[in-house]
């Protein structure tokens, strides 16, 4: 689930206000950086992951490590005119 920073009251941790920045650092002319977001319990990230790398999709050390994210969520700041689509999908605990 995708988790977007909330308002939070004074009594709670104040790290609770800072939300999560991701960067996105510029990329070579003639080339565009997509960004994948795999979010959920780190047993199934890393094994959506491990999927994706067997499928030749993306090598296992390409992805960055996990990152834990705070109570106040995540704020993504996409460039002027870049689109933003979810896929939710279930998968079996073994």
């Amino acid at each position: 689930m995708l988790c977007l920073p909330y308002l939070v009251s004074s009594a709670q941790n104040r790290e609770a206000t800072n939300p999560l920045l991701l960067a996105n650092p510029e990329v070579p002319q003639g080339r565009e950086r997509l960004r994948h977001l795999v979010i959920g319990s780190p047993e199934g990230v890393r094994a959506t992951i491990h999927q994706l790398h067997v499928l030749n999709y993306a090598d296992q050390m390409t992805w960055s490590q996990l990152i834990a994210i705070p109570r106040s969520g995540i704020l993504i700041t996409p460039a002027q005119g870049e689109v933003f689509s979810l896929l939710r999908r279930d998968r079996h605990l073994s």
